[in-house]
C-alpha cells in the first residue's frame, strides 16, 4: 500500500536546487518539440544563448523585458507569502499605466523632478486600489480572491478600451485607440545610449532588494509570513490578520503598478491596449520559480526574459515557432509545482506484512 506523509524537514539544499532543476528539466524537455520541428537541437539552442547574450544591444533587450517581471513577480510572491492569491497583477499593471499617462501626458506640467515621482505615486497608488478592493471583500465579506482578482482583469481591460477611445484618446493619434504621449519630463531616463534599457530596471531591483530585507528583518515581515503559516494562530498571538492582508494588498497592487508605469513611461512613451503581453500572469511564474523569495524573483525574471527573447532570435533565424518559450515557461512551473509537493511530502510503501502486525 502507498501512503502520502508530510516530510519531517525539507534541507535548504533542496530548496535552493529545486527551481535550477526545475529550468534545467523544462529546457531539456523543449528538446522534444525541436525535434519533431526538424531543427538541429544544439543549434537552436545556440541561437538563443546569441540572442540573449550576443550583443550588447541582445542583453538590453533582455534587462528590457526582465524589468515589468521583477515588479509583477515581486507582486505575487508578497501576496502568496500570506496566502493572499493575487491573480490581477494584469489589470493592476493596467492601472498603473492609465494613471501615469492621466496625470503625464499634459494634465500638469512640471519639472522632471516634480512630475516623475508624481507620475509614480499615483501609478502606485492606482495598482494598489486595483487589489485592495479583492482584498476587503475577502476580509468582510469571505469572498474568493482568486475569482475577484481574476474577473477584475477583464473589468479593467473593457474600462482602459474605453479611456483609450475617449477621456485618454490621442487627438493627434490618427484615429488609432492611444493615449497622448506622456511629456519628456515624465520620461523614465535611459541606462544606455541607443538602448531600450531604463532606469525602471533600477527601481525593480531597490524594490527586491527593500521587500527582502522588509520580509526578513521586520515586524512587518514577521506579520506577513505568520499570516501566510498559520491565519488563526497569527490572529490568536495578537497579529491583526485583516490589518496585514489589507497592507500587503497595498503593496502587492502598488508593485504591479510600477510594472505598468515602467512600461508606459520607460518604454513606450504612450498606452496601448496590448501594452502587456501578459506580465502580470507570467508574473506568478516568476514567483513561483523564486520560491516566493523577493531577492529570487529577480534571478527568476531574467531566466523567464532570457528565454521570451532568446526564443524570439531564434524563431527569426531558424524559423522555429517563438511558442517553444511559453512552453518552457510552463514546464518550468509545472516542475516547480510538482517539486514543491515532494518537498512538502513523502511517498511511503507499506508491506502487506506490516499491515498486518500493525492491525495485531
Amino acid at each position: 500500500m502507498i501512503r502520502i506523509e508530510p516530510r519531517p524537514a525539507t534541507s535548504t539544499a533542496f530548496k535552493l536546487g529545486l527551481p535550477i532543476l526545475s529550468a534545467v528539466i523544462a529546457i531539456l524537455g523543449a528538446a522534444i518539440p525541436l525535434a519533431f520541428a526538424g531543427a538541429d537541437i544544439l543549434t537552436a539552442y545556440g541561437e538563443m544563448v546569441k540572442g540573449v547574450f550576443g550583443s550588447l544591444f541582445a542583453f538590453s533587450e533582455m534587462l528590457t523585458r526582465a524589468t515589468p517581471l521583477i515588479f509583477t513577480g515581486l507582486a505575487a510572491a508578497l501576496a502568496f507569502r500570506a496566502r493572499l492569491w493575487n491573480i490581477g497583477a494584469e489589470g493592476q499593471l493596467y492601472l498603473g499605466a492609465m494613471a501615469a499617462v492621466a496625470i503625464g501626458a499634459g494634465a500638469i506640467e512640471a519639472p522632471g523632478y516634480i512630475l516623475l515621482p508624481l507620475i509614480i505615486m499615483l501609478g502606485c497608488a492606482a495598482g494598489a486600489a486595483g487589489m485592495v478592493v479583492p482584498t476587503m471583500l475577502k476580509t468582510r465579506f469571505g469572498a474568493d480572491e482568486v475569482v475577484t482578482t481574476l474577473l477584475l482583469n477583464f473589468i479593467i481591460l473593457i474600462f482602459l478600451q474605453y479611456m483609450l477611445e475617449g477621456p485618454l484618446k490621442d487627438p493627434y493619434g490618427l484615429g488609432w485607440p492611444q493615449s497622448a504621449p506622456i511629456l519628456d519630463e515624465g520620461v523614465l531616463p535611459t541606462l544606455m545610449a541607443r538602448m531600450r534599457v531604463h532606469s525602471g530596471l533600477i527601481i525593480a531591483l531597490v524594490a527586491a532588494a527593500v521587500a527582502q530585507v522588509m520580509l526578513s528583518h521586520s515586524v512587518w515581515g514577521f506579520k506577513l509570513r505568520a499570516v501566510g503559516e498559520n491565519a488563526p494562530a497569527a490572529r490568536h498571538a495578537g497579529i491583526g490578520v485583516n490589518r496585514s492582508l489589507l497592507s500587503v494588498a497595498i503593496v502587492s497592487g502598488g508593485l504591479a503598478g510600477l510594472a505598468g508605469v515602467s512600461e508606459v513611461a520607460g518604454l513606450k512613451g504612450y498606452l496601448t491596449a496590448d501594452l502587456s503581453p501578459g506580465f502580470g500572469y507570467t508574473g506568478i511564474v516568476v514567483a513561483m520559480l523564486a520560491g516566493l523569495s523577493p531577492m529570487g524573483v529577480v534571478v527568476a525574471a531574467l531566466f523567464i526574459a532570457s528565454v521570451f527573447v532568446g526564443a524570439d532570435s531564434m524563431s527569426r533565424s531558424m524559423g522555429v515557432s517563438s511558442y517553444l518559450a511559453d512552453l518552457i515557461v510552463s514546464m518550468s512551473l509545472l516542475c516547480v509545482l510538482v517539486g514543491g509537493f515532494f518537498a512538502r511530502f513523502r511517498i511511503t510503501r507499506t508491506g502487506s506484512s506490516a499491515s498486518k502486525t500493525g492491525e495485531a
